[in-house]
């Protein structure tokens, strides 16, 4: 069976002019244009393909690589409005629409937005849509405390800044988590600090507990050898401070800081921190 918004693994049946038809293993032809079949290709070679409706509503194959799949969200960008909707660029020759009622909020052309590629029931046709909070899941939660996840940044709000968490799950890093800037669209590594009764998840940028503080004291002994020994900061400096130089929270530095004093690593003086001349 042939699955629309993904890639297909199929087998290349004949070559024409317009390009190879490709099948699978319940007789289902598809197109792959000539411009897209690899060098050298031959027939019955296997090929992974990419399946989406051209402007005809045909179904077409490509080996161009889409900047989200079916079930997926991303943060893309709208090349043109029309009385249909938003029209999104997403890596292939066919823009991506939002119509206007998957709009969470009017979309203007040039801006970028999150959204979540899935195939519409009724008309069988890949469409996006912005109304992101339908599509997570709030009632069976599959990660645990402390679990390393991927992240996609979302909107900012008054606690911090709204995440996805694993393309599935609502997340939020709060404001004191923040250590370094982050962008709406940005994609990076984050932990799970709890996993709320409503299904939400609350994160971190940092990995919790002792691993935590392994890797950041790796960072500060970095910090000081790269700096002639010596750290301007001191668990008296400022949070921002502390977050703009080493990158980490105040609390996160202190616990740091602590452990290499035990190991006699780093001695602290009342105005800075230098490595450890025991």
């Amino acid at each position: 069976m042939m699955h629309l918004g993904q890639f297909n693994t199929l087998t290349i049946l004949r070559f024409t002019a317009p390009g190879a038809y490709l099948g699978d293993d319940e007789d289902n032809v598809v197109l792959l244009p000539t411009k897209y079949i690899p060098e050298g290709a031959e027939i019955a070679d296997e090929i992974s393909v990419f399946l989406y409706l051209d402007s005809e509503d045909r179904i077409i194959a490509t080996t161009l690589k889409p900047l989200v799949e079916i079930n997926e969200f991303a943060c893309l960008k709208v090349n043109q409005v029309s009385h249909f909707g938003a029209f999104m660029e997403w890596g292939i020759e066919k823009d991506l629409l939002v119509p206007f009622k998957e709009q969470n909020q009017k979309m203007e052309e040039g801006k970028t937005y999150i959204v979540y590629l899935y195939l519409d029931e009724a008309t069988q046709r890949l469409v996006a849509s912005s109304r992101i909070r339908r599509f997570l899941e709030f009632e069976r939660v599959l990660v645990e405390e402390n679990q390393e996840v991927d992240l996609l940044i979302s909107n900012t709000t008054e606690l911090g800044k709204n995440v996805i968490v694993n393309d599935t799950y609502s997340g939020l890093i709060y404001k004191n988590d923040i250590v370094r800037p982050l962008r709406y669209g940005e994609r990076c590594k984050g932990y799970v600090k709890k996993v709320r009764e409503d299904g939400k998840l609350d994160i971190s940028l940092e990995k919790i507990g002792f691993i935590k503080m392994d890797d950041n004291c790796e960072r500060i002994l970095n910090y000081l050898s790269e700096h002639d020994g010596r750290m301007n900061l001191t668990d008296k400096s400022d949070p921002d401070t502390i977050r703009e130089e080493v990158g980490m929270s105040k609390k996160t530095f202190k616990s740091a800081v602590g452990m290499l004093y035990k190991q006699k690593l780093v001695v602290i003086n009342s105005d800075h921190i230098r490595i450890g001349d025991f």
